[in-house]
């Protein structure tokens, strides 16, 4: 016997190398026909399952994309609208605030001690002032308006301090005089140090305003005397039912056009559209929409591109939740948010080919670990059966249980693959790396290609439903506030079974998930009842908190004897020691003495109570009103006196009864609600509520509403 390259030759081992040789003869060439067929089946599967997986992962993270980028989207836009929206609102009461003291000035100017009015000083430059300014031919010394509108100043220097973003608060008169609060005088002459001439009867805010007859946005404009770009809000001051001037207050746009410029990044950005359909901020260099801020901008409804126009549309009208807008061959996320006090609306657009990379990455990142697994696979599957079949003639060194255990080890683990990934082709089950597919070749390499890919997948799952929690844990926490925020009023009825003397109810529908209306109704002794109706400025949470605190005040001076005016004077004082929000909420208060239907009541620039007598129809009662509570420490609250009689009753409610506005931008309005009292007029308190609220949301139909919706009744039995 002797030994060729290590291999025993001769003897025993010959023998068995003459009968492997025998065997091999017979079962080789079967072995390399079934180990062919065999591989191109286990190829095929493979090739089936990594096209049936990239078509599951990519339908599925298509799908979860879309659905958590419209949830974000369509949340953040809200956000970012209701931010935008703030600033108009807040501006807006300002000049219905502004608008009413001028009136009641106006309409009781005989009581009045005329006031002192100046001309602009240029050595009052940066100290806000009022100054006097009138159109060119006009002896402003001869008009019969400057003396009583300076007892406005103060109060309009208040409303403007109250906020960076106002930069002119005035008020306009027909005589052609002008009277507002700034801090810039020197603007205001011209090269010589003479004053310039102030049109103010063709100012496009004053004619606006006295055109509509009501409040008026103007679009976006350059301030005459700074040239920044501002929009004014206006709104028509009556004496007698005469027109005598208009009031106006311009708000800067800097902080908006900052915010928007800083909303811009590399896969999207926000942009507001005015109410003619025009572009009036987007960010620089946005690649989208060009802003030009004039008559003659395009009115991108009217545009060419029908998607877009059909898009701004309906953004304008009401929220549009997410839509795909192709735009010079790219297609893009757009999600629009109306502003509902200015009629603008804000549009939030993330390209779509950005949104949708992580997909796209994950399904190339898949491709490509499978073609190389695949090319490896196939690789060694061929160098295998071409080893195989050459080293057939040398397997003769080897018995056949070797031979048959060496083809076992490899079969093993491909066919435990191909079940695994069958079965999660099936069930959805991740595939694992186990023992069976440590075997140190191209099926090593091939398992941990796709173990590797599952463990991405399963990440990418673990990340969205992460997502989704955080999402259910903010609604959660969002209901909890609103049921806190129901507890809070009284909401059980009839709220006193042992009181026949009078029925009282009263409802609230919050705007958001909560809101800034509030009532109450509580015996401060056995013959007295408070009866409280309140609006907090703005909305949601923050509106929710300062409602609470404002009740608790409000009921803790109540329940110690107070009039309603030493009450709302003491909560006035109480917030505004630590107001640093600047918030403020509009107030009725009375306190009805039981046994003699008299009520005492103090209104802090809230709507007009609502009065019927008995066997009579419902009617506004015109009360005195004082300033909001909660805006400049110190104010002071007068009374007045109501007296019910039995069948008699009175009717309270909030600015979002009138204020409620259908699909075509038209309000509810007053007459609208008196109509829907005087027909029910028969009803209790506990039937007319739910008649008026369903007549409001008949009104509304589908628009969305933008403001909380209080009332309450009170009826003398």
């Amino acid at each position: 016997m002797k030994k060729i390259f290590g291999i025993t030759i001769g003897g025993l081992h010959q023998k068995i190398l003459n009968l492997v040789i025998v065997i091999l003869a017979v079962f080789v060439a079967v072995y390399v026909l079934i180990s062919l067929y065999r591989n191109k089946v286990l190829s095929d599967v493979v090739e089936s399952t990594r096209l049936d997986q990239q078509e599951a992962i990519g339908t599925i993270s298509e799908e979860t994309m879309h659905s958590v980028l419209e949830s974000a989207m369509v949340k953040i836009n809200d956000m970012q609208a209701y931010i935008s929206d703030g600033m108009f609102t807040m501006v807006r009461k300002d000049v219905v605030t502004l608008k009413t003291l001028a009136e009641e000035l106006f309409n009781n100017r005989s009581s009045i001690v005329p006031g002192k009015v100046y001309l602009p000083d240029p050595a009052t430059d940066g100290t806000v002032t009022a100054q006097v300014l009138y159109a060119q031919g006009v002896d402003y010394t001869k008009s019969e308006y400057l003396p009583i509108a300076s007892r406005l100043t103060d109060t309009m220097t208040a409303i403007y301090t109250s906020s960076p973003y106002k930069t002119n608060v005035y008020i306009g008169f027909e005589d052609g005089t002008h009277i507002g609060i700034d801090k810039t005088a020197s603007n205001k002459f011209d090269e010589n140090g003479e004053l310039l001439s102030f049109p103010v009867l063709d100012r496009p805010w004053y004619r606006g305003a006295a055109d509509s007859g009501d409040i008026f946005f103007s679009g976006v404009t350059k301030d005459t005397y700074t040239g920044q770009d501002c929009v004014t809000c206006s709104a028509p001051v009556y004496e007698k039912g005469k027109m005598i001037g208009v009031i106006g207050i311009d708000i800067y746009l800097d902080t908006l056009e900052d915010y928007v410029e800083e909303s811009y990044s590399d896969s999207g950005f926000m942009t507001i559209i005015n109410d003619k359909g025009q572009v009036v901020f987007a960010p620089e260099n946005n690649g989208i929409f060009d802003v030009k801020l004039s008559d003659d901008a395009e009115d991108l409804r009217s545009g060419s591109n029908t998607a877009l126009a059909a898009f701004v549309t309906d953004a304008l009208a009401s929220e549009t939740g997410l839509r795909v807008i192709d735009i010079g061959g790219a297609e893009y996320y757009m999600c629009g948010t109306p502003l509902g006090v200015i009629n603008w609306t804000a549009v939030s657009v993330v390209s779509r080919e950005a949104a949708e990379l992580p997909t796209s990455r994950l399904l190339a990142e898949y491709d490509r670990i499978n073609e190389e697994a695949s090319e490896s696979y196939q690789q060694g599957s061929s160098t295998a059966t071409q080893a195989m079949t050459l080293i057939a003639l040398s397997v003769l060194i080897v018995c056949i249980v070797g031979v048959l255990d060496f083809a076992g080890r490899i079969v093993r683990p491909i066919e435990s693959m191909t079940a695994d990934i069958m079965e999660g082709a099936r069930t959805g089950k991740l595939f694992e790396m186990r023992p069976v597919y440590k075997t140190k070749d191209e099926i090593e390499v091939l398992a941990e290609a796709f173990d590797d890919l599952s463990k991405k997948t399963k990440q990418y799952i673990t990340d969205i439903t992460e997502i989704t929690k955080e999402k259910e844990r903010i609604g959660t926490e969002l209901e909890l506030a609103r049921k806190i925020q129901a507890d809070m009023l009284p909401n059980i009825y009839p709220a006193f079974p042992d009181r026949k003397e009078f029925d009282i109810y009263a409802t609230m529908t919050p705007a958001k998930e909560v809101g800034g209306d509030f009532y109450d109704f509580f015996l401060t002794d056995s013959d007295h009842l408070g009866i409280v109706m309140a609006d907090v400025s703005g909305k949601g949470v923050p509106a929710a908190l300062f409602m609470m605190m404002s009740k608790i005040l409000i009921q803790n001076f109540a329940m110690q004897g107070g009039s309603p005016s030493k009450v709302l004077m003491q909560t006035n004082s109480a917030i505004c020691k630590k107001n640093d929000e600047e918030m403020f909420v509009t107030v009725w208060f009375g306190v009805l003495e039981i046994s003699t239907g008299r009520i005492i009541a103090s209104n802090a620039g809230h709507e007009y109570p609502i009065i019927k007598k008995a066997g009579g129809e419902f009617e506004f009662l015109r009360d005195q009103h004082g300033f909001v509570v909660g805006s400049i420490d110190g104010m002071e609250y007068s009374e007045y006196e109501i007296q019910l009689e039995k069948g008699s009753m009175l009717f309270l409610y909030t600015d979002g009864l009138a204020e409620a506005t259908n699909g075509e931008e038209e309000l509810f309005g007053e007459e609208r609600m008196l109509a829907a009292l005087n027909e029910n007029k028969e009803k209790g308190p506990h039937d007319l509520l739910p008649v008026v609220q369903e007549k409001v949301d008949e009104f509304v139909g589908e628009a969305e509403k933008f403001d909380d919706l209080t009332m309450l009744a009170i009826t003398l039995m």
